[in-house]
């Protein structure tokens, strides 16, 4: 579930530090999820995650 608050997050053009505010953890647990997620869909960039969670209709989960 957070992985997936990150990934929307991402889609909508947070930037990690803007994350982990949103979501009040810490910017080093922010780089985690980003990172768990990069090798969970196999892809490389935010990019590709922002990608995912847009075909998945993800970046309209939380509010900008």
């Amino acid at each position: 579930p957070r992985e997936r608050e990150v990934a929307t997050l991402i889609a909508q053009g947070f930037s990690n530090a803007d994350i982990a505010s949103a979501l009040v953890i810490g910017r080093r647990t922010v780089d985690t999820h980003v990172n768990h997620i990069l090798s969970k869909l196999g892809v490389h960039t935010r990019a590709q995650i922002a990608a995912w969670a847009v075909e998945r209709r993800l970046d309209h989960g939380r509010p900008a």
